[in-house]
């Protein structure tokens, strides 16, 4: 994991005089590494993933594979291979056929194919399916095709284009377990463009988020969510209340933000900052009480203005007495009246300094 297998250098790719889809840009991917491109549409995102695949051409930078330079790569010989959105599973082939193909208009040996299919089969669990047509699979099934015709080729980076958006709520969750598990088991570089914050979330080591064409931030699932460096990202990642504030002296290892109508609240901050910030606090931080919390927590009074239930969690919107609204996410760990809340009641919002998030940028 300590060499780059693919070094992006200063890529940008420019359509035309007025549209530039990638600015800039530079990071490493590590072998064996699952990463993800993740940001909005139009943020750049696919270009990027297009580039390293070679069906675009960087208008300025280098892209670094394995060890060469891919300018003049074509690519169908560059150790990659590429699963789309619409899989693009041959609808007349059996399984193992859609399987074989690369490897027999590559020229590889039959009985070499026939061992590879079996193999790639088996990765992704449809060894029993290996003579059924695609229309006689469920979505899912698919796109393990999919995946089995890119891996049967074994290549060094597997690129996914938005892989799972085609798939329901509940296929999505398990394809992304077993994209992670297989990942794992075949030992190779996987990167995965997506707008899912979760779906990036669940599955990489590590994440890009991008925004118009530029790098945002780079770092591990848990550093995005707990620790990102600008308003995009925390609002981006996940929910967040996002307020702002003003810095106005520091006490130690902590500075003193003044919060418009929240008032000032000291907080722990390792960064140089100064002036006008942002600060964010996570949903799930903050805790509800009938009655004022005690010492050494950051609290407001409010009403519960708007909730919604989710099964799992409730998610509570409750304006302040001073006119701020914040959002709340409670568990509900029980069968019982979710929390015993609703519409009108007054608590107390509470959330330790240490969860709070200072936004310079």
């Amino acid at each position: 994991m300590n060499e780059p297998i693919i070094s992006i250098k200063n890529v940008s790719k420019r359509f035309g005089s007025s549209v530039t889809a990638v600015d800039n840009v530079t990071f490493d991917i590590k072998a064996n590494e699952f990463f993800a491109l993740l940001g909005p549409s139009g943020c750049g995102k696919t270009t990027l993933l297009r580039m390293i695949a070679g069906l675009e051409t960087p208008t300025e930078g280098q892209i670094i594979l394995d060890g060469r330079d891919m300018l003049e790569i074509p690519p169908n010989k560059r150790p990659v291979n590429m699963v789309f959105q619409s899989y693009a599973v041959f609808p007349h082939m059996s399984v193992e056929d859609n399987v074989a193909y690369g490897l027999r208009v590559t020229g590889v040996p039959s009985e070499e194919t026939a061992t590879r299919v079996v193999d790639a089969l088996e990765m992704v669990k449809l060894s029993q399916l290996s003579k059924r047509m695609p229309n006689q699979l469920s979505g899912g099934q698919r796109q393990r095709v999919a995946l089995a015709r890119a891996l049967v080729k074994r290549p060094k980076v597997l690129l996914l284009d938005e892989p799972l958006s085609a798939l329901d709520a509940k296929l999505r969750e398990a394809m992304q377990l077993e994209l992670s598990n297989l990942q794992r088991k075949v030992g190779i570089t996987f990167i995965i463009v997506t707008h899912d914050q979760d779906e990036a979330l669940s599955m990489a080591d590590r994440i890009a988020v991008m925004d118009t064409g530029h790098i945002s931030q780079i770092a591990t699932p848990a550093a995005l969510y707990e620790s990102p460096v600008s308003r995009f990202v925390a609002d981006f990642i996940g929910k967040v209340n996002l307020l702002d504030g003003k810095i106005t002296g520091t006490e130690g290892s902590s500075v003193v933000v003044d919060v418009a109508k929240l008032g000032r609240i000291t907080v722990p901050y390792q960064g140089k900052a100064s002036g006008n910030v942002a600060i964010a606090i996570r949903p799930e931080k903050v805790s509800l009480s009938p009655e004022p919390p005690g010492a050494g927590r950051i609290s407001a009074e409010g009403k519960i203005a708007a909730w919604a239930y989710y099964g799992d969690v409730s998610h509570m919107y409750v304006d302040t007495k001073d006119g701020l609204r914040l959002s709340v996410n409670l568990q509900n760990a029980t069968r019982q009246t979710v929390h015993g809340l609703d519409i009108g009641h007054k608590v107390w919002l509470s959330w330790a300094p240490e969860d709070v998030i200072v936004l310079a940028e």
